[in-house]
């Protein structure tokens, strides 16, 4: 692997695992942000149509997927996380997107960019190896 792709690789590595750990305390925490079009806390939540309960879900996962691709080794267990980290994603720019929110102002959006730049970006250690 070269030192750009390593490069390129540990900035958006270590970008998506402090948006994804930061949220996640958010949702845990049940907090809202101020001024945001659709908050990740519990008023936010609501206004996207689902339960409260749901962002302790979300945050619990979101954690546990930030541990599973900085951790070394164990890459069937990344795999798993960057697929959970593509669903939670897509399926929250969906969400924006059938309530007619604008995507270019979604943080989903951005953690999508970060969770494809890092899966394809990953070292071979970090690769599940076909034989």
């Amino acid at each position: 692997m070269s030192k750009r792709n390593k490069i390129i690789y540990w900035i958006a590595t270590l970008w998506l695992a402090l948006g994804m750990t930061s949220t996640g305390i958010i949702q845990l925490l049940k907090m809202d942000t101020a001024g945001a079009t659709a908050p990740p806390g519990a008023d936010g939540i609501k206004l996207l149509g689902y339960p409260v309960f749901f962002l302790t879900i979300l945050g619990v996962w979101k954690l546990l997927g930030v541990v599973a691709i900085l951790a070394p080794r164990y890459p069937l267990v990344k795999e798993w996380a960057y697929a959970g980290f593509f669903f939670l994603t897509t399926g929250a720019i969906a969400t924006h997107i059938t309530l007619g929110h604008p995507v270019t102002e979604s943080l989903p959006a951005l953690l999508l960019v970060l969770t494809v730049v890092s899966w394809y970006f990953r070292p071979a250690g970090r690769k599940i190896v076909v034989s």
